[in-house]
């Protein structure tokens, strides 16, 4: 009988989890970036063998919000662990031990695995691992077959829910816009790419090169000369570098039309943080 079942990444921010998505699966799904709160809507990633189907998701890091869109990402991450068959409790192991997961998210009736991140930067003999836990890398792929061995064994019974050759189970046009927002986050500092959105306008797939038109949505008018830079540099960088992304997770020429506007306070407008996929508790959970 085969296996099938939803896995959930939990953990607090910059725990690694999207690192460790790219490795699990075997492809850069995930947006990564130094700075904390990249991940925005849980990304899909899928791994697949004979015997079994693993759908493992990345929510956003476990945090105390502030504001209505980081509301959103922790409603989406809460809905993420609560709706999986097992959750893969991810910790730095440098910052070991890791807090209970329940203090996190509540109750939890899933099957519980705690990995530990970051393992290549604290040697074998200085690692401390309660009964059960793992250390892994997702930088050198320590430990990942054996996490992955270790989730198989906990999944349901159950038949396939995707092709076994998909890695991912959501639209191109989603992947399309976190490469353009990760491109982002590289070409801008400090606070500024917290307040970028993207959407994508068009994702012409049947022409050739991919036409893709993408609006980069700031909060204010001054922000906006900032993400185009001095005789538009920066918005080439982010550009280049998101259609060199683009353009290699489909194996295929892109040509990527990017714009910039401004949607005044979006981090704080119900109607467009629903849009984004991120639509805000209810006022009871608030």
């Amino acid at each position: 009988m085969s296996r099938c079942g939803i896995v959930a990444l939990a953990g607090r921010p910059n725990a690694g989890k999207s690192t460790l998505l790219n490795a699990l699966v075997g492809e850069p799904l995930a947006i990564v970036s130094p700075k904390p709160q990249t991940t925005r809507v849980p990304v899909r990633g899928l791994v697949t063998d004979a015997e079994s189907q693993i759908i493992f998701v990345d929510p956003a890091g476990l945090m105390d919000p502030g504001y209505p869109l980081q509301r959103g990402m922790r409603r989406a991450a809460l809905e993420a662990v609560h709706d999986a068959d097992v959750v893969v409790h991810v910790h730095p192991l440098p910052e070991a031990p890791a807090p209970r997961l329940e203090d996190l998210v509540g109750r939890l009736p899933a099957k519980v695995v705690v990995a530990y991140t970051k393992a290549d930067v604290v040697p074998a003999a200085q690692r401390l691992l309660e009964p059960g836990a793992l250390a892994v890398s997702g930088t050198t792929g320590e430990g990942v077959p054996a996490l992955l061995v270790a989730i198989r064994a906990l999944l349901p019974e159950g038949p396939f829910l995707y092709d076994a050759d998909d890695v991912g189970t959501q639209p191109l046009r989603f992947f399309a816009a976190e490469f353009v927002r990760e491109a982002v986050y590289a070409a801008l500092e400090e606070e500024l790419p917290y307040s970028v959105a993207v959407e994508i306008d068009e994702f012409r797939e049947g022409e050739d090169p991919v036409y893709i038109r993408a609006v980069l949505a700031v909060e204010r008018e001054s922000q906006k000369p900032i993400v185009l830079g001095k005789g538009g540099r920066t918005i080439r960088t982010i550009g280049t570098a998101a259609r060199e992304r683009i353009a290699a997770f489909l194996g295929r020429r892109v040509y990527l039309d990017l714009w910039v506007t401004v949607w005044p306070r979006w981090r704080r407008d119900p109607a467009v943080l629903a849009r984004l996929g991120l639509p805000l508790p209810p006022e009871s959970e608030r």
